[in-house]
């Protein structure tokens, strides 16, 4: 059961309009903005740091900041964002191979050396404590510019507030997020947990 339940898709009119963004994403509103709204501003901010943080201005495409975001909610335990990236992932052009194969980056010839540093960088920033080191603040350097780096660490940054916010609400799941967890996440160990 979640902690506070969302509120309808159409309580605040100016959250509404902004929430239309996730419409592309996901094809529908996730349940956390709907339990934001209860604080309009808070709602309204955070689409607009998550629009932000998701345009792409450099290198970094779509699918790759999913897979970032998907790689940072499972290192933190998050079920509910899990669900929501890897679904974005597949809607922004992941590969059904590549999706399948996210855990298995740093053998695989399906990322670039560019996207496993990136990968590398999302594991050791999203690890409490944080273990960004040397060796991977070079590996970004030597492939990212600082602006990219910027880019890449947003969406780090953004889904760390939403594994604590979806974690502690135990946000209920949608039915887009559901599928998406068991047909695309049905090899590692993603169950729905508390999101019911």
């Amino acid at each position: 059961m979640p902690l506070i339940t969302p509120l309808a898709q159409d309580a605040n009119s100016e959250v509404a309009e902004l929430a239309k963004f996730f419409n592309e994403t996901l094809g529908f509103c996730p349940n956390s903005v709907l339990t934001m709204q209860r604080r309009p501003a808070i709602a309204s901010a955070f689409i607009n740091l998550n629009k932000a943080v998701m345009a792409n201005e450099g290198r970094v495409t779509a699918e790759q900041k999913r897979l970032i975001g998907y790689l940072t909610s499972a290192n933190t335990g998050c079920r509910y964002c899990e669900a929501h990236t890897i679904l974005a992932a597949e809607r922004y052009g992941g590969s059904e191979e590549r999706l399948a194969n996210i855990w298995q980056f740093r053998d695989s010839d399906l990322y670039s050396p560019a996207e496993k540093a990136a990968f590398e960088f999302a594991l050791a920033a999203s690890s409490v404590p944080n273990a960004v080191d040397d060796e991977i603040t070079a590996q970004m350097h030597a492939h990212w510019d600082e602006g990219e780096t910027v880019e890449i660490l947003g969406v780090i940054a953004l889904f760390g507030y939403l594994n604590r916010w979806n974690d502690s609400m135990g946000t209920t799941m949608e039915g887009g997020a559901v599928d998406a967890g068991e047909r695309l996440l049905s090899e590692t160990s993603w169950q729905r947990g508390k999101h019911v």
